[in-house]
Protein backbone atom coordinates (compact mmCIF):
# COMPACT_ATOMS: atom_id res chain seq x y z
CA UNK A 1 0.00 0.00 0.00
CA UNK A 2 1.33 3.42 -0.90
CA UNK A 3 2.04 5.27 2.35
CA UNK A 4 1.09 8.58 0.76
CA UNK A 5 -2.52 7.47 0.44
CA UNK A 6 -2.86 6.15 4.00
CA UNK A 7 -4.90 7.94 6.65
CA UNK A 8 -2.69 9.65 9.24
CA UNK A 9 -3.28 7.04 11.97
CA UNK A 10 -2.59 4.19 9.62
CA UNK A 11 0.62 5.82 8.40
CA UNK A 12 1.91 5.90 11.98
CA UNK A 13 0.97 2.23 12.51
CA UNK A 14 2.67 1.24 9.27
CA UNK A 15 5.80 3.19 10.22
CA UNK A 16 6.05 1.32 13.52
CA UNK A 17 5.79 -2.07 11.85
CA UNK A 18 8.18 -1.16 9.05
CA UNK A 19 10.83 -0.29 11.64
CA UNK A 20 10.88 -3.75 13.27
CA UNK A 21 13.97 -5.82 12.28
CA UNK A 22 13.15 -8.83 10.08
CA UNK A 23 16.48 -10.67 10.33
CA UNK A 24 16.71 -11.46 14.06
CA UNK A 25 14.73 -12.17 17.22
CA UNK A 26 12.76 -9.22 18.59
CA UNK A 27 10.33 -9.01 21.48
CA UNK A 28 7.26 -6.87 20.73
CA UNK A 29 5.24 -5.34 23.53
CA UNK A 30 1.98 -3.40 23.67
CA UNK A 31 0.03 -5.03 20.83
CA UNK A 32 -1.44 -8.55 20.52
CA UNK A 33 0.12 -10.89 17.97
CA UNK A 34 -3.16 -11.14 16.02
CA UNK A 35 -3.19 -7.38 15.34
CA UNK A 36 0.43 -7.42 14.23
CA UNK A 37 -0.02 -10.33 11.82
CA UNK A 38 -3.26 -8.89 10.43
CA UNK A 39 -1.50 -5.59 9.76
CA UNK A 40 1.40 -7.22 7.90
CA UNK A 41 -1.15 -8.89 5.64
CA UNK A 42 -2.76 -5.50 4.93
CA UNK A 43 0.43 -3.63 4.01
CA UNK A 44 1.99 -5.07 0.86
CA UNK A 45 5.49 -3.75 1.55
CA UNK A 46 5.82 -5.53 4.92
CA UNK A 47 7.05 -9.12 5.28
CA UNK A 48 4.69 -12.07 5.40
CA UNK A 49 3.99 -13.03 9.01
CA UNK A 50 2.95 -16.49 10.22
CA UNK A 51 1.85 -17.27 13.78
CA UNK A 52 3.42 -20.46 15.13
CA UNK A 53 3.11 -22.09 18.53
CA UNK A 54 4.55 -25.25 20.04
CA UNK A 55 2.28 -27.37 22.17
CA UNK A 56 5.30 -29.24 23.54
CA UNK A 57 7.45 -26.22 24.32
CA UNK A 58 6.70 -26.62 28.02
CA UNK A 59 8.75 -29.82 27.94
CA UNK A 60 11.83 -27.63 27.70
CA UNK A 61 13.13 -29.02 24.42
CA UNK A 62 14.35 -26.55 21.82
CA UNK A 63 14.66 -29.42 19.33
CA UNK A 64 10.96 -30.28 19.70
CA UNK A 65 9.91 -26.64 19.32
CA UNK A 66 12.04 -26.23 16.19
CA UNK A 67 10.64 -29.46 14.72
CA UNK A 68 7.05 -28.33 15.31
CA UNK A 69 7.69 -24.92 13.77
CA UNK A 70 9.26 -26.50 10.68
CA UNK A 71 6.31 -28.86 10.32
CA UNK A 72 3.90 -25.91 10.63
CA UNK A 73 5.76 -24.01 7.90
CA UNK A 74 5.66 -27.13 5.74
CA UNK A 75 1.85 -27.18 6.02
CA UNK A 76 1.61 -23.48 5.09
CA UNK A 77 3.99 -23.95 2.14
CA UNK A 78 1.89 -26.79 0.73
CA UNK A 79 -1.29 -24.73 1.07
CA UNK A 80 0.39 -21.91 -0.88
CA UNK A 81 1.47 -24.13 -3.80
CA UNK A 82 -0.10 -21.93 -6.49
CA UNK A 83 1.52 -18.85 -4.97
CA UNK A 84 5.12 -20.09 -5.30
CA UNK A 85 4.61 -22.50 -8.22
CA UNK A 86 1.85 -20.95 -10.37
CA UNK A 87 2.45 -23.45 -13.18
CA UNK A 88 0.84 -26.07 -10.93
CA UNK A 89 -2.57 -24.50 -11.64
CA UNK A 90 -2.54 -26.28 -15.00
CA UNK A 91 -2.38 -29.70 -13.33
CA UNK A 92 -5.72 -31.30 -12.49
CA UNK A 93 -4.84 -33.41 -9.47
CA UNK A 94 -2.21 -36.15 -9.10
CA UNK A 95 -3.53 -38.30 -11.95
CA UNK A 96 -1.45 -39.61 -14.82
CA UNK A 97 1.81 -37.80 -15.45
CA UNK A 98 0.97 -34.87 -13.14
CA UNK A 99 3.40 -35.95 -10.40
CA UNK A 100 6.32 -36.22 -12.82
CA UNK A 101 5.31 -32.90 -14.37
CA UNK A 102 5.15 -30.98 -11.11
CA UNK A 103 8.49 -32.39 -9.99
CA UNK A 104 10.09 -31.25 -13.24
CA UNK A 105 8.57 -27.78 -12.90
CA UNK A 106 9.73 -27.53 -9.27
CA UNK A 107 13.28 -28.60 -10.16
CA UNK A 108 13.50 -25.85 -12.78
CA UNK A 109 12.16 -23.32 -10.27
CA UNK A 110 14.66 -24.53 -7.63
CA UNK A 111 17.59 -24.08 -10.00
CA UNK A 112 16.49 -20.55 -10.85
CA UNK A 113 15.94 -19.64 -7.18
CA UNK A 114 19.06 -21.34 -5.79
CA UNK A 115 17.06 -23.80 -3.67
CA UNK A 116 17.82 -27.52 -3.25
CA UNK A 117 16.11 -29.31 -6.12
CA UNK A 118 15.25 -32.40 -4.09
CA UNK A 119 13.64 -30.25 -1.39
CA UNK A 120 11.40 -28.26 -3.73
CA UNK A 121 10.43 -31.23 -5.91
CA UNK A 122 9.40 -33.23 -2.85
CA UNK A 123 7.45 -30.28 -1.42
CA UNK A 124 5.61 -29.70 -4.71
CA UNK A 125 4.75 -33.39 -5.07
CA UNK A 126 3.37 -33.55 -1.53
CA UNK A 127 1.33 -30.39 -2.07
CA UNK A 128 -0.21 -31.99 -5.16
CA UNK A 129 -0.85 -35.45 -3.73
CA UNK A 130 -1.68 -34.54 -0.13
CA UNK A 131 1.09 -36.75 1.31
CA UNK A 132 2.21 -34.99 4.52
CA UNK A 133 5.60 -36.53 5.32
CA UNK A 134 8.66 -35.72 3.20
CA UNK A 135 10.61 -38.55 1.64
CA UNK A 136 13.76 -36.49 1.24
CA UNK A 137 15.94 -36.37 4.35
CA UNK A 138 17.37 -32.91 4.82
CA UNK A 139 19.02 -31.14 7.72
CA UNK A 140 16.55 -29.03 9.76
CA UNK A 141 18.51 -25.90 8.89
CA UNK A 142 18.20 -26.60 5.17
CA UNK A 143 14.47 -27.25 5.49
CA UNK A 144 13.67 -24.11 7.48
CA UNK A 145 15.71 -21.91 5.14
CA UNK A 146 13.95 -23.37 2.10
CA UNK A 147 10.50 -23.18 3.66
CA UNK A 148 11.04 -19.57 4.74
CA UNK A 149 11.77 -18.55 1.14
CA UNK A 150 8.92 -20.62 -0.28
CA UNK A 151 6.32 -19.25 2.15
CA UNK A 152 7.43 -15.66 1.59
CA UNK A 153 7.19 -16.18 -2.17
CA UNK A 154 3.79 -17.84 -1.77
CA UNK A 155 2.52 -14.69 -0.06
CA UNK A 156 4.23 -12.51 -2.71
CA UNK A 157 6.54 -10.96 -0.12
CA UNK A 158 10.33 -10.60 0.05
CA UNK A 159 10.76 -11.81 3.62
CA UNK A 160 9.09 -14.01 6.23
CA UNK A 161 8.76 -13.40 9.95
CA UNK A 162 7.42 -15.81 12.55
CA UNK A 163 5.30 -14.65 15.48
CA UNK A 164 5.69 -16.78 18.62
CA UNK A 165 4.68 -16.42 22.29
CA UNK A 166 7.62 -15.39 24.43
CA UNK A 167 9.12 -17.97 26.80
CA UNK A 168 12.42 -19.52 27.85
CA UNK A 169 12.35 -22.30 25.27
CA UNK A 170 10.81 -20.01 22.66
CA UNK A 171 13.71 -17.56 22.88
CA UNK A 172 16.34 -20.26 22.35
CA UNK A 173 14.31 -21.84 19.54
CA UNK A 174 13.70 -18.45 17.95
CA UNK A 175 17.42 -17.73 17.91
CA UNK A 176 18.06 -21.01 16.09
CA UNK A 177 15.25 -20.39 13.60
CA UNK A 178 16.36 -16.83 12.84
CA UNK A 179 19.97 -17.92 12.33
CA UNK A 180 19.33 -20.99 10.17
CA UNK A 181 16.21 -19.77 8.40
CA UNK A 182 17.49 -16.27 7.68
CA UNK A 183 14.19 -14.85 8.86
CA UNK A 184 12.80 -12.69 11.62
CA UNK A 185 11.11 -13.97 14.76
CA UNK A 186 8.79 -11.61 16.62
CA UNK A 187 8.12 -12.77 20.17
CA UNK A 188 4.90 -11.47 21.71
CA UNK A 189 3.33 -11.54 25.12
CA UNK A 190 4.09 -10.34 28.62
CA UNK A 191 7.56 -10.70 30.05
CA UNK A 192 10.69 -9.51 28.31
CA UNK A 193 13.36 -12.14 27.60
CA UNK A 194 16.02 -9.66 28.66
CA UNK A 195 18.23 -7.27 26.70
CA UNK A 196 21.10 -9.78 26.68
CA UNK A 197 18.97 -12.13 24.51
CA UNK A 198 17.08 -9.71 22.27
CA UNK A 199 15.76 -6.17 22.18
CA UNK A 200 12.19 -5.23 23.10
CA UNK A 201 10.23 -2.91 20.82
CA UNK A 202 7.27 -1.21 22.48
CA UNK A 203 4.49 -0.62 19.97
CA UNK A 204 1.70 1.91 20.31
CA UNK A 205 -1.65 0.22 19.61
CA UNK A 206 -3.21 1.42 16.36
CA UNK A 207 -6.25 3.69 16.51
CA UNK A 208 -9.64 1.94 16.40
CA UNK A 209 -10.21 3.23 12.88
CA UNK A 210 -7.37 1.00 11.71
CA UNK A 211 -8.23 -2.25 13.48
CA UNK A 212 -11.99 -1.84 13.26
CA UNK A 213 -12.51 -0.89 9.63
CA UNK A 214 -15.62 -2.71 8.48
CA UNK A 215 -16.47 -3.78 5.00
CA UNK A 216 -19.59 -2.13 3.61
CA UNK A 217 -22.11 -4.66 2.31
CA UNK A 218 -22.06 -4.81 -1.46
CA UNK A 219 -18.57 -3.33 -1.84
CA UNK A 220 -14.97 -4.57 -1.52
CA UNK A 221 -13.32 -4.03 1.84
CA UNK A 222 -11.80 -0.51 1.89
CA UNK A 223 -8.45 -1.86 3.12
CA UNK A 224 -8.19 -4.82 0.73
CA UNK A 225 -6.11 -4.20 -2.37
CA UNK A 226 -6.82 -7.80 -3.41
CA UNK A 227 -10.61 -7.36 -3.34
CA UNK A 228 -10.21 -4.07 -5.21
CA UNK A 229 -8.08 -5.74 -7.89
CA UNK A 230 -10.60 -8.52 -8.46
CA UNK A 231 -13.54 -6.11 -8.47
CA UNK A 232 -11.78 -4.03 -11.14
CA UNK A 233 -11.70 -7.07 -13.42
CA UNK A 234 -15.25 -8.14 -12.59
CA UNK A 235 -16.58 -4.65 -13.28
CA UNK A 236 -15.26 -4.91 -16.85
CA UNK A 237 -17.12 -8.23 -17.23
CA UNK A 238 -20.32 -7.07 -15.56
CA UNK A 239 -22.57 -7.18 -18.61
CA UNK A 240 -21.14 -10.47 -19.91
CA UNK A 241 -21.36 -12.65 -16.80
CA UNK A 242 -20.24 -10.96 -13.53
CA UNK A 243 -23.60 -9.31 -12.77
CA UNK A 244 -25.46 -10.26 -9.59
CA UNK A 245 -22.42 -10.30 -7.29
CA UNK A 246 -22.33 -8.84 -3.78
CA UNK A 247 -19.19 -8.17 -1.78
CA UNK A 248 -19.29 -8.78 1.99
CA UNK A 249 -23.02 -9.52 2.04
CA UNK A 250 -24.58 -11.18 5.08
CA UNK A 251 -25.72 -14.79 4.63
CA UNK A 252 -27.99 -16.30 7.29
CA UNK A 253 -30.34 -19.03 6.02
CA UNK A 254 -32.21 -19.36 9.33
CA UNK A 255 -32.49 -17.50 12.66
CA UNK A 256 -30.83 -20.39 14.53
CA UNK A 257 -27.72 -20.23 12.37
CA UNK A 258 -25.02 -17.65 12.90
CA UNK A 259 -24.65 -15.06 10.15
CA UNK A 260 -21.54 -15.12 7.96
CA UNK A 261 -20.13 -12.58 5.50
CA UNK A 262 -18.53 -14.23 2.49
CA UNK A 263 -16.04 -12.10 0.62
CA UNK A 264 -18.01 -12.45 -2.61
CA UNK A 265 -21.46 -13.92 -3.16
CA UNK A 266 -23.66 -14.73 -6.16
CA UNK A 267 -26.92 -15.52 -4.37
CA UNK A 268 -28.98 -16.56 -7.41
CA UNK A 269 -26.30 -18.96 -8.66
CA UNK A 270 -25.40 -20.05 -5.09
CA UNK A 271 -21.69 -19.36 -5.48
CA UNK A 272 -19.33 -18.10 -2.77
CA UNK A 273 -15.79 -16.85 -3.43
CA UNK A 274 -13.33 -16.39 -0.55
CA UNK A 275 -9.99 -14.57 -0.76
CA UNK A 276 -7.63 -15.84 1.93
CA UNK A 277 -4.81 -13.87 3.51
CA UNK A 278 -2.03 -15.27 5.74
CA UNK A 279 -4.32 -15.55 8.78
CA UNK A 280 -6.25 -18.34 7.02
CA UNK A 281 -3.18 -20.59 7.25
CA UNK A 282 -3.38 -20.80 11.04
CA UNK A 283 -4.61 -24.31 11.97
CA UNK A 284 -7.65 -23.07 13.93
CA UNK A 285 -8.73 -20.68 11.17
CA UNK A 286 -8.08 -23.28 8.49
CA UNK A 287 -10.34 -25.77 10.29
CA UNK A 288 -13.05 -23.13 10.83
CA UNK A 289 -12.96 -22.26 7.12
CA UNK A 290 -13.44 -25.91 6.16
CA UNK A 291 -16.39 -26.28 8.55
CA UNK A 292 -18.03 -23.20 7.05
CA UNK A 293 -17.38 -24.44 3.51
CA UNK A 294 -19.05 -27.77 4.25
CA UNK A 295 -22.11 -26.02 5.70
CA UNK A 296 -22.38 -23.81 2.62
CA UNK A 297 -22.06 -26.85 0.37
CA UNK A 298 -24.85 -28.58 2.29
CA UNK A 299 -26.94 -25.46 1.59
CA UNK A 300 -26.30 -25.96 -2.12
CA UNK A 301 -23.47 -23.45 -2.56
CA UNK A 302 -20.29 -23.96 -4.53
CA UNK A 303 -17.28 -22.46 -2.73
CA UNK A 304 -14.11 -21.23 -4.41
CA UNK A 305 -11.08 -20.20 -2.33
CA UNK A 306 -8.11 -18.25 -3.66
CA UNK A 307 -5.10 -17.02 -1.71
CA UNK A 308 -4.30 -13.33 -1.88
CA UNK A 309 -0.99 -14.31 -3.46
CA UNK A 310 -2.77 -16.11 -6.26
CA UNK A 311 -4.99 -13.11 -6.99
CA UNK A 312 -1.98 -10.79 -7.06
CA UNK A 313 -0.07 -13.15 -9.34
CA UNK A 314 -2.79 -13.55 -11.99
CA UNK A 315 -6.13 -11.91 -11.27
CA UNK A 316 -7.30 -12.62 -14.80
CA UNK A 317 -6.89 -16.38 -14.30
CA UNK A 318 -8.83 -16.17 -11.03
CA UNK A 319 -11.64 -14.29 -12.74
CA UNK A 320 -11.70 -16.87 -15.54
CA UNK A 321 -12.19 -19.70 -13.04
CA UNK A 322 -15.01 -17.82 -11.36
CA UNK A 323 -16.60 -17.15 -14.76
CA UNK A 324 -16.50 -20.85 -15.64
CA UNK A 325 -18.30 -21.78 -12.42
CA UNK A 326 -20.90 -18.99 -12.72
CA UNK A 327 -21.72 -19.93 -16.31
CA UNK A 328 -21.95 -23.61 -15.39
CA UNK A 329 -24.33 -22.90 -12.52
CA UNK A 330 -26.52 -20.69 -14.73
CA UNK A 331 -26.63 -23.39 -17.39
CA UNK A 332 -27.66 -25.99 -14.81
CA UNK A 333 -30.32 -23.68 -13.39
CA UNK A 334 -31.74 -23.06 -16.86
CA UNK A 335 -31.90 -26.79 -17.57
CA UNK A 336 -33.65 -27.40 -14.28
CA UNK A 337 -36.26 -24.74 -14.97
CA UNK A 338 -36.92 -26.15 -18.44
CA UNK A 339 -37.23 -29.64 -17.03
CA UNK A 340 -39.62 -28.40 -14.33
Amino acid sequence: MDAITMPRGEMAWHKQLAGIPVDRVVHLGGVPAADIVAATARFDDLPAAVVVTSAKAAAGSVAVLVSEVIDALDVVARQLLHGWLPEAEQLDGPQGAAVAAIRAIAIERARAAGLPSAFLADLAERALTGRPSPRVRLRPGTRVAGLARVVATGFQRDRLVLSMPVGRVAVAGAEWLADHGRLGVWLTGAGSPGPERCCTVHLTPPPPAVTGVAAAAGRPHPRSTVEAALESVLRQQNERWAYGRAWNATYQPSPVRGAIRPDLLWAAERVVVELDGPEHCRPAQYDADRVRDVQLQLDGYAVLRFTNARVRHDVQAVAAQIEHLIRTRRHDLAKGQQGG
